[in-house]
């Protein structure tokens, strides 16, 4: 890694919707989780709640800050594919905002929050109402979910190790280190 002959400045990655949104999800997801087995409608509130934020955040996907926008962060496939290679080789850049994969992770996870509310909200329904395979397809869902998990909070350890910078800590403060050359947007 070269080392930074210029002053660190931080500059404004993430603004505070898309953080707060990431956040309350993070914390609407757990309790939905810790819920699943009780009765009350606490699991469907925490549900709902999960729902209403990935609404909000595809909005915001249109109005928010450039870093906030599906559009700078989803790459193309070969693009993506080529990210995935450079990481395997330790050589992947270092991006401002998402990288490819931290984009289609968003996308993943939004999708899979996404179903686990229709599943969750089709079996509560007359049509549906006491019929098993709604129920197996949204904990198969939740479980793909806690994977999808995982794998996020592994690349951002990993990519905050291969980059030297604190992502957790931007997704607090919305700031990060100002590019350097060979940093990508």
């Amino acid at each position: 890694m070269p080392v930074r002959d210029v002053p660190v400045r931080d500059v404004p990655v993430w603004d505070l919707a898309v953080r707060l949104i990431h956040w309350i999800l993070v914390f609407s997801i757990g309790a939905a989780w810790f819920t699943s087995g009780q009765i009350g409608v606490a699991h469907e509130y925490a549900g709902y709640g999960a729902g209403m934020l990935v609404v909000a955040r595809l909005v915001w996907s249109g109005i928010g800050n450039r870093y906030a926008r599906f559009g700078q962060f989803l790459k193309s496939l070969p693009v993506t594919l080529d990210y995935v290679r450079q990481v395997m080789l330790g050589k992947a850049p270092r991006y401002i905002g998402h990288n490819p994969l931290g984009g289609w992770m968003v996308v993943a996870l939004l999708s899979c929050v996404a179903l686990l509310v229709l599943t969750g909200w089709a079996m509560g329904t007359d049509l549906l109402w006491g019929y098993a395979w709604p129920v197996r397809m949204h904990v198969t869902i939740a479980w793909i979910m806690v994977g999808l998990i995982a794998l996020h909070v592994a690349g951002v350890l990993f990519t905050s190790w291969q980059h030297r910078e604190n992502l957790p800590k931007a997704m607090l403060t919305g700031k990060k280190p100002s590019a350097e050359p060979g940093d990508l947007d």
